[in-house]
């Protein structure tokens, strides 16, 4: 009987930058800047005296939750599913 136990796969978060989320999300900097200042959108994270990035799973979870904001109003809207 083996003892051995399984290892866990685990993914890093990858550190995306700003040409890879504004690609991801269709916004540009500054509306991508402004949403970050009034905490609508994932806060960026320092990397060097003049680097930033953002946690790609925080993007997708931003992006998922906009796609449900707008499918829910949609719903609330007619009384339909669209």
């Amino acid at each position: 009987m083996s003892t051995e136990i399984p290892m866990l796969r685990i993914t890093p978060d990858r550190i995306l930058r700003l040409p890879q989320v504004c690609k991801m999300t269709g916004l540009r900097r500054s509306f991508l800047y402004e949403l970050q200042s009034e905490r609508r959108f994932p806060q960026s994270i320092k990397l060097g005296a003049r680097a930033v990035g953002w946690l790609e799973c925080e993007i997708q979870a931003w992006i998922s939750a906009r796609i449900d904001s707008s499918r829910g109003s949609a719903l609330k809207d007619d009384g339909r599913q669209t």
